[in-house]
């Protein structure tokens, strides 16, 4: 790394759609060469000094803070978002690493190993002649431009060279016989379908949008149900940072994250491919009767649910406070219908359907349904959460009060501030969520 001017600043963040990749803002002068620097140092640009960093092993924020080093050793004024060093300074492991005895450093290793070989086949210093898969994982022959032929054996974070054939001609044909002896039939002509990390990763690369000025877009308050969408894995962090028992995982082979109770029967699953749809299913929250036992009930949030529907959820399943001392919580009439119970005091409307129940708040933006398969909110077509039969009902209250009463910001050009329902009854207390003391964690 060349030594800047001292007058150049950096900013370092977490990407906005991806899950772990950071985004660097250069200002000041000579911006154009710390852009420079950063390019060196495998960032790629994304808008004018903008650039991000992202790789295959989601270890972005690791490497970020090694650039940060790097930079204010050099003299860059360099600050570091607090979300971002929270991801920094976060320690995590692969769930299922197949290398389970290598250590957290070793484990890195491995993967900056596995992202130079990603990096040079992408950049073309690294030509993929044939691809096969051994019955476990992708296998692949290639040759780099300095004329060395290798195997590849694995994808993503865990490919590695197996075999070295030296350089030319007559290593490039034995390289591509004994891949052939040793895979037959199974061998196909060319790089093997990127994975879903390589296209998730080459998505992140692509360039920002235009960000909205004040002059055009404001942030106005709304029914929680209209409110923009959860910054899920922000949302998720949160959760587990405030409670030590409970664990984050990154689940092998990198499609999502989880967190996981001490007791090993209450389980989060956040999947993170990359720009899901509003409708696309991004939460799952299970619940088991022992750490190997079957399923209890289960619930799932599409990648449009606000923060505060889904911050509601995540609470209910921590929250210890009594709920004898709420009228909804102690109600014993129409047991069926309890999750509802809040709504008659803030002007849902109540239908009957062919299909079930149906609560419809006053502006007609969301509405709860029962059915026999259990029960559905759903904000205005963009967002749903789904609670299977056997959800606890006082989970599902939690949710359905955050409905009624919640609000939350939301961005846009034309928006006008809206109003919670017409007429709402005084603003009761909370009810504390229930004491679900046989929560779930995921295990599957």
């Amino acid at each position: 790394m060349t030594s800047p001017s001292l007058g150049a600043q950096v900013r370092l963040d977490t990407h906005p759609t991806h899950a772990s990749a950071v985004i660097a803002t250069v200002t000041g002068p000579d911006t154009a060469e710390i852009v420079a620097v950063l390019e060196a140092d495998a960032w790629h640009t994304v808008a004018e000094a903008t650039l991000v960093l992202v790789r295959i092993d989601r270890e972005e924020p690791h490497w970020a803070q090694k650039t940060a080093d790097r930079l204010t050793a050099d003299g860059v004024t360099v600050a570091i978002t607090p979300r971002l060093q929270e991801a920094i300074d976060e320690e995590w492991t692969w769930a299922n690493y197949p290398m389970h005895w290598c250590t957290r450093e070793e484990i890195r290793e491995v993967s900056d190993q596995a992202q130079q070989i990603h990096d040079a086949i992408r950049h073309g210093r690294l030509r993929i002649h044939a691809h096969a898969h051994d019955g476990h994982t992708t296998v692949a022959v290639g040759t780099y431009t300095t004329g060395e032929s290798i195997h590849l054996h694995g994808e993503d974070h865990l490919r590695v060279e197996n075999y070295t054939y030296g350089s030319g001609p007559d290593a490039k044909s034995e390289a591509l016989t004994d891949f052939r002896r040793f895979h037959g039939d199974a061998v196909r002509p060319g790089p093997a379908p990127l994975t879903r990390t390589e296209r998730e990763a080459d998505q992140a690369r692509r360039p920002l949008p235009a960000q909205p000025t004040t002059t055009t877009s404001r942030q106005v308050s709304v029914p929680v149900y209209a409110a923009d969408p959860a910054n899920a894995p922000a949302v998720l962090d949160r959760f587990v940072t405030d409670r030590p028992e409970w664990d984050k995982h990154h689940q092998w082979p990198a499609e999502a994250t989880y967190a996981l109770h001490e007791s090993l029967t209450l389980r989060v699953e956040l999947y993170y491919g990359h720009a899901p749809g509003p409708q696309d299913e991004m939460w799952t929250i299970a619940a088991y009767e022992s750490p190997v036992g079957d399923r209890l009930w289960h619930a799932t949030a599409t990648a449009g649910t606000p923060a505060g529907v889904i911050t509601t959820l995540l609470d209910s399943l921590t929250d210890e406070h009594d709920w004898s001392s709420t009228p909804w919580a102690a109600s014993t009439a129409h047991p069926d219908r309890k999750p509802a119970l809040p709504l008659a005091d803030y002007s849902w409307e109540a239908t009957i359907t062919e299909t079930g129940s149906v609560w419809t708040s006053p502006d007609g933006d969301c509405r709860l349904q029962r059915s026999q398969s259990g029960w559905e909110a759903q904000g205005n077509q963009s967002w749903t959460v789904r609670f299977s039969r056997h959800t606890p009902p006082e989970i599902i209250q939690q949710v359905v009060f955050e409905l009624a009463e919640g609000l939350g910001p939301r961005l846009g050009t034309s928006l006008t501030p809206r109003p919670p329902a017409p007429c709402p009854a005084p603003r009761a207390a909370r009810p504390p969520a229930s004491g679900v003391h046989s929560p779930t964690p995921r295990g599957r």
